[in-house]
């Protein structure tokens, strides 16, 4: 009897201190699937139950910002962009993850400084995208690593329909790497400190990548008026096209068409004085600031991003991996390599509210730095960072 007793005891100890974890996610089809095999993973190793719930992508922050201090929210999110990660830390709605994450040595650079804000990591970062230089192999016999090659490479491939390089030059986010490349900036960042008040979209670096983006399309004659995102991997993807610039999103198209690509980092344009940098988007796992079961929802976020279960979510669903031992295992894969490159060497996109003062006023210089030749490029930016200071304000 008392043995009966005492195995009772156990098996009620057991169930009152396994943890009942509330996850939300904006994953669908094989990627819910991915998340459902972690999930049922985490519960054999551990004991601790996982409910997983769907939540529209774009309703997660306000929903998490009314319901997480009610005691409504979850215990993880699965996953947000670093995008939103000021606004809910400000919002005091997402706990700091640096007491959980003892070691990011695995993880790539870029990526934890997306997910750091105020000097505290706020997630852990999953999968990232950035832009990058797509080659038909076809038509470029080797990648162009210098922007001489780029540029006779390019030229060889122009004329009669063909295209030698197409990009959408009116695109801010698109062009950030070379902006970047010249000295520009959106704001200021001090060891992982954005400034804000700092703004660089209208220094003399800014004004010179503004300069090399007109030259693209007026003076090399390389990128038509009018071509955006869906007219360039239209070209590509029918074999017109040696040369674009694209991200992840456009490969599941180029892989259907057939066509032999390599994928390399833009080469560092003339006269610049750093290399190509693009902006790299980065999604993470967020924990609840009232999250009653916050040890064991780190444990299982940090699973997740784990070399093996990074590998399973990129057979998954084919996201560029931040583990950089997932991303070694997998370099037989062009686009995670290729993609994964440029990623490392790319600058995390501001994650603080006041980017979203940004977008308009820049995207808007951007456009009409390329409408036409020889434009006034101090003068178009000046009047965008003036704007967005305003909005600031």
């Amino acid at each position: 009897m008392k043995k009966a007793l005492a195995v009772l005891s156990i098996a009620l100890l057991g169930s009152a201190s396994a943890a009942n974890l509330t996850v939300w996610t904006h994953f669908g089809t094989v990627e819910l699937q991915w998340l459902k095999d972690q999930a049922a993973a985490y519960t054999k190793q551990t004991g601790n139950k996982v409910t997983i719930v769907s939540v529209p992508f774009d309703n997660i922050p306000d929903k998490l910002i009314q319901s997480a201090p009610k005691g409504q929210g979850p215990d993880l999110i699965v996953t947000l962009p670093q995008d939103r990660l000021g606004q809910l830390a400000a919002a005091g709605v997402i706990e700091p993850m640096n007491k959980y994450v003892t070691s990011t040595t695995d993880l790539d650079k870029t990526a934890v400084q997306a997910m750091t804000y105020q000097n505290k990591l706020f997630g852990i970062p999953m999968f990232a995208e950035s832009v990058a230089l797509v080659y038909n192999k076809k038509l470029v016999s080797s990648a162009p690593t210098t922007w001489a090659s780029f540029l006779k490479t390019a030229q060889a491939n122009s004329g009669n329909g063909k295209f030698g390089y197409l990009a959408d030059l009116s695109n801010a986010y698109m062009n950030y790497g070379i902006i970047s490349a010249y000295g520009g900036y959106v704001f200021k960042n001090t060891n992982g400190t954005l400034n804000t008040k700092d703004v660089g979209l209208g220094n003399a670096g800014a004004v010179k990548a503004s300069a090399f983006l007109n030259d693209l399309r007026y003076k090399y004659n390389l990128v038509p008026e009018g071509v955006d995102g869906v007219a360039a991997k239209n070209a590509f993807t029918a074999g017109r096209l040696a040369m674009f610039l694209t991200g992840p999103w456009d490969m599941g198209d180029i892989k259907k068409a057939g066509i032999d690509y390599g994928i390399v980092p833009f080469p560092t344009p003339p006269g610049a004085t750093g290399k190509w940098s693009p902006f790299v988007g980065v999604q993470g796992t967020m924990m609840s600031a009232y999250s009653k079961n916050k040890a064991a929802a780190a444990q299982f976020a940090k699973m997740m991003s784990s070399s093996s279960a990074q590998i399973a979510f990129n057979k998954a669903g084919g996201r560029i991996p931040v583990s950089l031992s997932a991303r070694t295992k997998l370099k037989a894969d062009p686009v995670v390599a290729g993609f994964g490159k440029a990623i490392s060497m790319g600058t995390a996109m501001p994650n603080v509210p006041q980017m979203g003062a940004v977008w308009q006023p820049w995207s808007n210089a951007i456009a009409q730095s390329v409408q036409k030749a020889n434009q006034n490029y101090s003068q178009i930016l000046t009047k965008a960072v003036q704007e967005i200071n305003s909005a600031i304000k």
